[in-house]
């Protein structure tokens, strides 16, 4: 429930004499008794890196657009990633001139009962999330993410590299069709690369080799441990060495698909793909180790600590914890670190099938897709509502939220917005916690919003 200001002479409770007496009226400063708004649209910010989809082929761009008409967009410039939240290095701009602080991080650190007394306390007045559409032309980095107590002592010891001591576990939940690789393969999978693949053999050696094909399910650990012993040589290898060999499987895949014949033993379609954005690369190689896991849109997958993953193609929104912890160790020009990677990473096989992260529709809204991962940080919202329903209201829940219209177009009201907002396709919310907004709808098809907040 909101705080409101009492006017001086009001009698449900007895002022001290010297409010009654000094104060002025309430009318010679009426701006002092209003509320500030607490439910605000944000301005928020572009990361043009190079993976990015160019022009008006990225969702990225297209939101931007939709969102501000003034905002031009340049057709040979990468939009590859919206950052909604506060985070130093993208902190969103408050687009209200009634707001006295010009961004969002600085507004909460002014207003942090805003969260949510939970998230407020358990995150020290912090938002505990980001928010982001990502727009994935090439493939990003092979890359990890380390729990709390290695996040802590890899920022105690490479605070250059590692630059926080927070996890930074991650959902990603398409909007167009996604590829991104996930988690170790079933080892039946690898096996049968390893046979297929004399380029890969060779890197890892007969005796790693040899040690996994004979590892049985009925030993997880014993699996885990050859599986380890796999990777690690791959990744360990020497830089001539592994080129040579890349540069043959290249070769060779190359000449099979002229030819017309299938590649699919050698997952041939992607290794090129991977090796043309990437060339002499050793992440090429780790296709044959990690899952490539689709998602259709509405589709999610949950990214844990230490769970070893590249996203490759597509558009997706994502949420995350608040850290820059990432350990990577291929398909990047950036700081590799393939020791810490090798050591952290979870060598659990597993299908492709058990990374995706199913929604649960809400029992109290049938129109609510609830994406609720195994971590206290964050929790999206999908609310998709048909054009047949004119008037809906976005519940109050006890955390802040950050809003983002997908699809269609409405006319939001609240107690807490100090006038009228216009929602259409790309349009940022933030809402503070235990507040509501009443929607008008007036789009023939219906409204796609995605909404991330924390459910403690």
């Amino acid at each position: 429930m909101r705080r409101t200001t009492r006017p001086p002479h009001s009698t449900a409770k007895r002022a001290p004499a010297w409010i009654i007496f000094n104060t002025p009226s309430e009318e010679a400063f009426p701006a002092a008794w209003e509320s500030p708004p607490r439910v605000f649209p944000l301005s928020c910010v572009v990361q043009n890196y190079s993976w990015g989809k160019v022009g008006l082929e990225s969702e990225v761009a297209k939101l931007v657009a939709s969102g501000d008409p003034l905002v031009q967009i340049q057709p040979d410039q990468p939009y590859a990633e919206l950052w909604m939240g506060t985070h130093p290095r993208g902190d969103a701009l408050i687009r209200d001139n009634r707001i006295p602080q010009k961004t969002l991080g600085q507004w909460i650190a002014d207003n942090p009962a805003c969260l949510g007394a939970k998230v407020k306390d358990a995150f020290q007045g912090h938002l505990p999330f980001l928010f982001k559409v990502l727009s994935v032309n090439t493939a990003l980095s092979v890359q990890a993410h380390p729990n709390k107590e290695l996040a802590a002592k890899l920022h105690a010891q490479f605070p250059e590299h590692y630059p926080d001591a927070n996890h930074k576990p991650e959902m990603a939940i398409a909007l167009t069709p996604f590829e991104g690789m996930c988690g170790f393969r079933p080892v039946e999978e690898i096996v049968s690369f390893l046979q297929n693949v004399p380029e890969l053999r060779a890197l890892i050696g007969e005796v790693a080799a040899e040690q996994l094909e004979r590892s049985g399910s009925d030993d997880p650990r014993g699996v885990s441990a050859a599986l380890r012993v796999c990777f690690t040589r791959l990744m360990k290898s020497e830089k001539k060495f592994f080129v040579d060999q890349l540069n043959m499987l290249v070769k060779r895949i190359s000449q099979e698909v002229a030819e017309g014949k299938d590649t699919s033993g050698s997952n041939g379609e992607l290794l090129l793909r991977l090796h043309s954005q990437y060339p002499g690369d050793i992440g090429c190689f780790t296709i044959y180790f990690l899952n490539l896991v689709r998602l259709e849109p509405g589709e999610a997958m949950f990214l844990g600590a230490n769970e070893p993953h590249a996203y490759l193609h597509g558009d997706c929104v994502e949420i995350m914890a608040c850290s820059d912890n990432t350990v990577r160790a291929g398909l990047t020009p950036k700081f590799i670190d393939v020791l810490t990677l090798c050591e952290m990473l979870n060598y659990t096989p597993a299908p492709s099938s058990s990374k995706i992260l199913p929604a649960a529709q809400s029992q109290l809204d049938p129109h609510v897709y609830l994406y609720d991962p195994p971590v206290p940080d964050f929790t999206i919202m999908r609310i998709e509502i048909p054009a047949s329903v004119k008037l809906y209201l976005i519940s109050a829940m006890d955390s802040a939220s950050i809003l983002l219209v997908i699809q269609g177009t409405a006319v939001g009201t609240s107690t807490a917005a100090a006038s009228e907002m216009s929602l259409h396709r790309g349009s940022v919310l933030f809402v503070s916690a235990n507040e509501s907004i009443s929607l008008h709808l007036s789009s023939p098809d219906g409204m796609l919003l995605f909404r991330a907040c924390c459910l403690l």
